[in-house]
């Protein structure tokens, strides 16, 4: 009996080829993150030593590149790192990570409507599909009292618009 014990409290296995796989994974979704920062339309092109549109993107793309790069390297040369940390899958999580893709998916499609006009107004859809998006997540992940979550989905929605579609001007 103690034996079963004892192998259910030890990490799973060292695997090289896991670690290959990840950065492999990483390098390929950070050169087409890098890709697509590239082709950002530029609605005027920036004067010589200012900073366009392309820029900031651009730069997390080198580096997500580079940190890729790294961890590959660093795969393939050293010894696999033991995994004792690796704590078993919780009842549940599997069906959670499934349920976030599929909030997340129906928020970026919601969001691509851009604006909607109803009864002769115009508006907005990114304030309100961000807000489900917020309050869908803290439900799913175990958040339970409704005051809280209305109004820190309330204020993180309104931060981000403010901040970015406002003051900024970035097109939400």
């Amino acid at each position: 009996m103690t034996d079963v014990v004892d192998t259910d409290l030890r990490g799973a296995a060292p695997s090289r080829s896991l670690e290959v796989v990840f950065a492999a994974v990483a390098l390929a979704v950070a050169a087409g993150y890098l890709l697509l920062a590239t082709q950002i339309p530029l609605r005027r092109e920036a004067a010589p030593g200012q900073i366009d549109a392309r820029f900031w993107p651009t730069v997390i793309g080198v580096a997500a590149v580079a940190t890729a790069i790294v961890l590959l390297v660093v795969a393939l040369t050293r010894p696999a790192p033991t995994r004792d940390d690796v704590e078993r899958i919780q009842p549940g999580g599997v069906l959670r990570v499934v349920l976030t893709i599929v909030i997340a998916g129906a928020f970026i499609a919601v969001w691509s409507l851009g604006s909607v006009v109803l009864f002769g107004y115009r508006i907005e859809v990114f304030p309100i599909a961000a807000g489900l998006l917020m309050a869908g997540l803290m439900l799913l992940y175990g958040h339970r009292r409704w005051l809280s979550l209305v109004i820190y989905s309330a204020a993180v929605t309104a931060f981000v618009y403010v901040v970015f579609g406002m003051l900024l001007r970035i097109p939400l």
